[in-house]
């Protein structure tokens, strides 16, 4: 089940302010910029492996509080902002979440050793014919 189907944006606060870059008179008068507040300890949609998980990995962006804060100016729009933060913390977190495949280590090919043990048996007999014959 997908984080966004748990309700998990019911856990979400905001804080807007004032945006800085361009935009003339309306970067001074409308607050576009938005932050969302996301605490992983207190959640209740979060299970407590899937918490813990969470707070380790996203450890640089969890503030003293225990907070994680996105935020997002890109558009004159502070829906488009809003929607924007939610979108970058739904993937912040179902990306800590994603398990890493199991690494299979590969068989060396036997053709490739077989070609490194010619080549050091090669370099080997041009080293030995530089020595001084006695």
């Amino acid at each position: 089940m997908k984080l966004r189907e748990r309700g998990l944006d019911q856990e979400f606060s905001f804080q807007t302010a004032r945006s800085g870059g361009k935009g003339g008179q309306n970067v001074n008068k409308v607050e576009t910029k938005v932050e969302v507040y996301f605490n992983p300890a207190t959640s209740e949609c979060l299970s407590e492996d899937e918490k813990i998980t969470i707070i380790k990995k996203l450890r640089s962006k969890i503030n003293s509080e225990g907070f994680i804060i996105i935020s997002s100016q890109k558009s004159r729009s502070q829906l488009a902002n809003k929607e924007d933060a939610v979108k970058k913390l739904f993937d912040f977190l179902e990306k800590a979440l994603q398990k890493p495949k199991p690494r299979k280590p590969t068989k060396i090919p036997a053709s490739v050793v077989a070609k490194r043990l010619s080549t050091k048996k090669i370099r080997s007999e041009v080293k030995r014919n530089r020595r001084i014959q006695e």
